[in-house]
């Protein structure tokens, strides 16, 4: 379980940091400045692997979501019956 929690995490704070780079990027460019390819961050370029990647990172952090709800509930549960 913890692996995947940390992959998961992983690849949320990789995505996070690219896309921080990228707004500092399009901060840092003057208004005058031709466009870049992809100033658009939200722009579809995913490949057939990227897609997969996402799918199963998606997947991972519903799964850990889904642990760790179901946690909260049984100490809930502990608690209130205690």
């Amino acid at each position: 379980m913890a692996d995947a929690t940390t992959a998961a995490r992983a690849r949320i704070d990789r995505a996070l940091a690219e896309l921080e780079r990228k707004i500092l990027e399009l901060k840092a460019r003057p208004a005058s400045a031709p466009a870049i390819a992809d100033d658009d961050l939200f722009a579809p370029r995913a490949t057939d692997q990227r897609i997969a990647e996402l799918e199963a990172a998606g997947r991972e952090a519903s799964e850990a979501l889904g642990r760790a709800a179901q946690a909260v509930r049984e100490a809930l549960a502990e608690s209130e019956a205690g």
